[in-house]
């Protein structure tokens, strides 16, 4: 029987990994994981969204390369983990089949104490959960 934390899990417990063999994950680290859902018996593909603080990528940047260049290999299966305080994974999502349909970078402003959040929206076409 899975057992349940007494408060919520804490921000930036998303790990994200960009299925790369040649450098491997995790590659990036989320506060918000949104459109997580499986739909059952359909082969549909379905959209997710990632925000997180600006963190540099050099994959995240060559995934969104191959796509602007229309390449075979753009698909990819990543695989989200949820952390708890411990950082001890407490959920696991893969999606096949993902592809970055859109990438936006927030406001940069140096006057601000703001953290920079980047939102990165994936189509994908199957979810497991591990």
């Amino acid at each position: 029987m899975a057992s349940y934390p007494d408060c919520p899990y804490a921000q930036f417990n998303f790990l994200i990994d960009l299925g790369l063999k040649e450098v491997p994950g995790p590659h990036g680290g989320f506060q918000e994981v949104s459109g997580l859902r499986k739909i059952k018996g359909l082969n549909k593909a379905t959209d997710i969204t990632l925000k997180r603080g600006v963190i540099a990528s050099a994959a995240l940047q060559d995934w969104l390369d191959e796509i602007r260049r229309d390449r075979e290999g753009a698909k990819r299966t990543l695989t989200i983990s949820q952390q708890n305080e411990e950082h001890q994974t407490v959920q696991t999502w893969k999606l096949s089949r993902s592809r970055i349909i859109k990438h936006t970078s927030g406001p940069v402003n140096a006057k601000g104490t703001d953290v920079a959040i980047e939102e990165l929206v994936l189509a994908y076409e199957r979810l497991e959960l591990e």
